[in-house]
């Protein structure tokens, strides 16, 4: 059974009410620090980000749904879309300057290996963008989060809100820049870079 996610409809209705309430700034950091170079827009799903990018950044856009891509093609008719699982990206080793993931990494099925592809895709010198929602700090309120999970997963569609990406960003090899972190509730957002390229800028 399809759910929100799959519903480019829905989706969208519901990304309009949540941007027009402050996730629509979020948004908009996301992609404004990208500048020029080859962006990944990680599960572009409806394609929200893609008219956001600047005139410099060559933009693929990528996605599992192909409800979703078709919306996303309305949306950015020049943009180059591509039908993919972020755990099997179909592109070279360091083939992107940056990857923007939003609101992305709740929903992937095997986050680890997701992220692994993120870091092989990057190039050299390449960052992380990331806006996503977190396991929330709170003892009860993270009850609540696993309590219902199981019946938000399948309503969504795939996002599961008790999960703790922030946590597995660091886990799967990067270095999150303590000065772009933002916090706001369960949201985070914030630029990674792979430990070892992290350490190398230093």
């Amino acid at each position: 059974m399809r759910g929100i996610e799959q519903r480019p409809l829905l989706y969208d209705a519901g990304m309009a009410l949540l941007e027009a309430t402050g996730l629509g700034r979020w948004r908009a950091w996301l992609v404004e620090g990208v500048g020029s170079g080859r962006v990944l827009d990680l599960g572009t799903g409806t394609g929200r980000n893609l008219p956001l990018y600047g005139r410099d950044a060559r933009v693929v856009g990528v996605d599992p749904c192909h409800a979703s891509l078709r919306k996303a093609r309305r949306r950015a008719p020049g943009a180059l879309l591509v039908r993919a699982r972020a755990e099997q990206l179909p592109f070279s080793d360091g083939a992107f300057d940056a990857v923007a993931s939003g609101l992305v990494l709740c929903s992937v099925d095997d986050p680890p290996r997701a992220l692994a592809e993120v870091r092989r895709v990057l190039a050299p010198r390449g960052v992380l963008r990331a806006l996503e929602h977190v396991r929330a700090r709170g003892r009860f309120k993270a009850w609540l989060q696993d309590l219902g999970q199981p019946a938000w997963t399948r309503l969504t569609g795939g996002c599961r809100p008790n999960r703790d990406t922030e946590a597995a960003v660091r886990h799967a090899g990067f270095a999150i820049d303590s000065a772009s972190l933002r916090a706001r509730g369960d949201l985070r957002r914030f630029v990674a870079r792979p430990y070892s390229r992290a350490s190398a800028s230093c």
